[in-house]
């Protein structure tokens, strides 16, 4: 596939994601998926790890005895998850347009990874896909920020970290009207011991949990549940972290 038709833009995200970012990520992902997605799944089931980053999921998911096959836009995050997760099957693909046979008895989609699909056409789309790689009966999970994360956390909060040979800081902001988040980003990295600075403003969709319901079921699935992490779940200390569980039936 072509760079085109994928997305790269968050290579630069990878090592942040490797290095200082997945450990609060999946301090509540593993507790959800171990109560609404893993307690309804055999060991050696086949879990597809939709937008897969740097590869932490996966090995956590392997160690418990599924198979796992990920899919990442960006190739900086492969190579960390080629890495991190070495049995798993990697693929380099967009998530708006991947093509699988319908071999999966599970996908998941955790960390708020499809508020990067910024049309809701693209994210019906992408669930559509998801849907064809799911076996009669099989489970969809997928975990969204919704406009409570975006209200409390997107409001010019900073933050970032420095190390030897590379520092990094961004300051995220959230736009009401038009319902987005985004990124500001400086990267130094130091390259021949020169240091080089990057810029990138990277965005994020809030999706209304209406406007996510509307797309699983245009997408074909059924039964479909959500539950807030802080409200429904008792993990996350504060609200707007909503994960969604569905069948293909």
């Amino acid at each position: 596939m072509t760079t085109t038709t994928r997305y790269d833009d968050y290579d630069v995200l990878a090592r942040i994601y490797n290095e200082d970012w997945i450990s609060g990520l999946f301090q509540e992902t593993i507790p959800v998926l171990e109560e609404l997605l893993l307690s309804h799944l055999t060991k050696g089931s086949h879990i597809l790890d939709l937008c897969c980053g740097t590869g932490h999921l996966a090995q956590q998911l392997i160690k418990k005895g599924y198979k796992i096959t990920g899919i990442d836009g960006s190739e900086q995050m492969l190579g960390y998850a080629r890495e991190n997760a070495p049995e798993a099957k990697l693929i380099l693909d967009d998530a708006r347009f991947f093509n699988l046979p319908a071999t999966f008895d599970a996908v998941v989609s955790t960390t708020g990874s499809l508020n990067y699909v910024m049309k809701l056409e693209e994210l019906e789309c992408v669930l559509k896909n998801v849907y064809n790689v799911l076996v009669d009966n099989g489970i969809f999970l997928c975990h969204f920020f919704t406009k409570e994360e975006f209200q409390s956390n997107w409001n010019g909060k900073i933050s970032g970290n420095v190390k030897d040979d590379y520092a990094w800081a961004t300051k995220n902001i959230y736009n009401p009207e038009n319902q987005i988040g985004q990124i500001y980003l400086t990267v130094f990295s130091l390259v021949d011991k020169t240091w080089q600075r990057l810029d990138k403003v990277i965005s994020e969709k809030c999706y209304a949990k209406e406007e996510v319901i509307s797309a699983l079921e245009t997408a074909g699935f059924s039964e479909i549940s959500s539950y807030d992490a802080h409200y429904d779940l008792g993990i996350s200390q504060m609200p707007g972290s909503t994960y969604f569980i569905c069948y293909k039936r």
